[in-house]
């Protein structure tokens, strides 16, 4: 179903029974295939590809260039950078269908994909985790880690607003934008005070 709030550029092709939310806006030559789930506030730029069984939440956004094969499952407020890409079997042969094995890549709330980077199938990204363009990213994520290379290694930690985290001896650090506080111990980062609050 298309929800009547959404706006479909004229040149991009929508089959029958995908699921696109209010306020989501489809740019030139995108082509949403039949069966992906769209949320609401989202917006795919010029060339984007979605493939069947696709989810993407709201405010998903995703730029130019960007094939979104099935088995990709982004949650909220994920960005994806011009021609990103994402693959869905590990040993592809023109000659052997391997439709049977597709794996699934999660991308969870808040996680930021730089421009040309690649993310083969069957790893999960954790919040508001940033891959820095142009990196290979080969297994699991975890929650705000910055990674970078080829293959990707982990690099920093972001916070939820993207900016690198500098911690104190005490590991806490906090968020030059937002005043919000981070706490790194045992090798992970978690939030303690939002600013919000």
């Amino acid at each position: 179903m298309i929800h009547k709030k959404a706006w479909i550029h004229e040149s991009a092709i929508v089959d029958d029974a995908c699921e696109v939310g209010a306020g989501t806006r489809i740019w030139h030559f995108c082509h949403l295939i039949s069966g992906c789930r769209i949320g609401k506030d989202c917006s795919l730029g010029q060339n984007v590809m979605v493939a069947n069984g696709v989810v993407l939440g709201n405010n998903v956004k995703v730029q130019n260039n960007v094939s979104l094969y099935e088995g990709v499952i982004c949650d909220d407020d994920v960005f994806i950078g011009p021609s990103a890409v994402f693959t869905n079997v590990t040993n592809p042969r023109s000659s052997v269908s391997r439709k049977h094995t597709y794996k699934k890549t999660i991308l969870r709330k808040g996680v930021t994909i730089g421009a040309n980077a690649t993310i083969l199938c069957g790893v999960e990204i954790g919040k508001y985790a940033f891959i820095g363009a142009g990196a290979v990213v080969t297994h699991d994520v975890e929650p705000y880690s910055l990674v970078v290379g080829n293959p990707a290694h982990h690099s920093g930690w972001m916070s939820e607003n993207g900016h690198r985290l500098r911690f104190r001896p005490d590991g806490i650090a906090v968020c030059p934008e937002s005043g919000s506080e981070y706490l790194f111990s045992c090798g992970k980062v978690v939030k303690i005070v939002d600013s919000n609050e």
